[in-house]
């Protein structure tokens, strides 16, 4: 029987809450609504659909020594995920809150996470984890990780494909002095635009351009409702999920832990790309960031998403 191939995963796994205002949003007031809490963190969210589409996996992240850190360390045993994450018995897992409107628009964030900051450089350097590095099929990292971090990451790596989510426009920054060693990075809009420097309505062959100036060599970007861009040395192409056509930033996660899988398992970019949209798709219908998917699920979502187009 064929081994299976590994990642290892570096980065976030949290505690994420969403919490919902019923009606209109009252600014300095009570407002009555709804608040859910699950495990996240980009990194994370995209090893589960990995491991989902025929991978192994293993994740190094940082937590507290609090109630919530069994929370996150149950939901990594219960996704069938190796722990190589260090525990902090005098800090506070790390969280992202967001408040969010009737439509879900964005109220307001708040990112408890300076324990990576402070941590994940000095856990990269463990024998432990370098032993998973040496062993790994290919590594997969969020900007989640300092600068320092991800360097050592990619150093470490010593040529095997590392690839990467940019998590927010401000966290993309990070990966910018390493975009020329990473094999693909995974970006909404906002966040493709703030690594390409260009304008806010920049057409998506601009886009792709700006990425390669930087010395991207192959990139996915995604838009809440436009077309999923892809995009290496062969070319660049577009696929346009079918109704309702949004691919959020959870979804965005879901979709990139499946391209990956899809790619280490010998696919081309186009056609891992189209996997990993319709992944995407089950998460957006509701089926949660790293959606439980049976092999039925995913066959029917696959036959529903269009081949890549070149991009004109």
């Amino acid at each position: 029987m064929m081994k299976s191939p590994t990642i290892l995963a570096v980065g976030g796994a949290y505690i994420d809450r969403r919490g919902q205002v019923s009606g209109a949003f009252v600014p300095a007031a009570s407002n009555p609504g709804t608040m859910r809490e699950a495990v996240g963190g980009a990194v994370f969210n995209a090893l589960r659909s990995a491991v989902r589409r025929g991978v192994s996996g293993s994740l190094l992240s940082v937590r507290g020594g609090d109630v919530l850190a069994d929370t996150v360390s149950r939901a990594i045993h219960a996704a069938g995920i190796a722990d190589l994450s260090a525990v902090f018995l005098d800090r506070a897992t790390p969280s992202n809150t967001m408040l969010v409107d009737g439509d879900g628009a964005l109220i307001v964030g708040l990112a408890d996470m300076a324990l990576y900051d402070l941590a994940l450089a000095k856990q990269i350097r463990r024998a432990k984890v370098r032993e998973a590095i040496s062993t790994a099929d290919a590594i997969l990292c969020d900007a989640n990780l300092p600068s320092a971090a991800l360097e050592r990451l990619v150093a470490l790596a010593a040529g095997k494909p590392v690839f990467a989510l940019a998590v927010s426009p401000a966290k993309a920054a990070r990966l910018a002095p390493m975009l020329g060693s990473l094999a693909l990075v995974f970006m909404n809009r906002r966040e493709a635009i703030a690594l390409a420097d260009v304008g806010i309505g920049a057409a998506e062959q601009d886009i792709i351009d700006g990425l390669r100036r930087a010395d991207l060599k192959g990139g996915v970007v995604t838009a809440d409702d436009g077309p999923v861009l892809g995009f290496d040395e062969v070319g660049a192409f577009s696929i346009l999920p079918p109704a309702p056509g949004k691919v959020s930033d959870s979804a965005g996660d879901a979709l990139g832990g499946a391209t990956v899988a899809a790619l280490l398992n010998g696919l081309t970019l186009r056609a891992a790309l189209r996997e990993g949209v319709a992944v995407a798709m089950l998460a957006s219908e509701g089926m949660g960031r790293a959606p439980a998917f049976t092999a039925a699920s995913f066959a029917e979502a696959l036959t529903l998403v269009p081949e890549a187009q070149d991009l004109a």
